[in-house]
């Protein structure tokens, strides 16, 4: 093996990715600060991002339905009570009911630490 090759196989892929941890042990190694401080750039980032979709719904409802159908047009928390509805009525409300894609993120994780841990997940666990 050349030189070349001996480098290029030394590279690893995914730098973050350590003993097959990934984003667990890059989020371990932030100071409290760094973790609040995302969590509360996160917290900004979504609001932003709910008040640019309702801003969103406005502007396309103004822009195509009072042409087309002759509909009234909205303002900014009419169409956000549309929305609103639009989920209330299509999607539905469930209390106290966990999501199904809740119970599969619980299911893949399980999984994930029964493969590190080199254990069988058919098994029952041991007490």
């Amino acid at each position: 093996m050349s030189e070349k090759e001996d480098v290029l196989l030394d590279v690893d892929p995914d730098p973050c990715k350590e003993d097959g941890e990934g984003f667990e042990a890059w989020w371990e190694e932030r100071t409290l600060l760094e973790k609040v401080l995302l969590g509360i750039l996160f917290a900004i980032g979504g609001i932003a991002l709910l008040a640019l979709f309702g801003l969103f719904v406005m502007l396309l409802w103004n822009w195509l339905l009072p042409e087309i159908f002759g509909l009234p047009r909205l303002d900014y928390w009419k169409a956000w009570g549309l929305l609103v509805l639009s989920w209330i009525l299509f999607k539905g409300v469930n209390f106290g009911e966990t999501s199904s894609a809740s119970t599969d993120r619980k299911r893949k994780r399980e999984l994930r630490r029964y493969i590190r841990e080199g254990e069988d997940p058919r098994t029952p666990m041991e007490s």
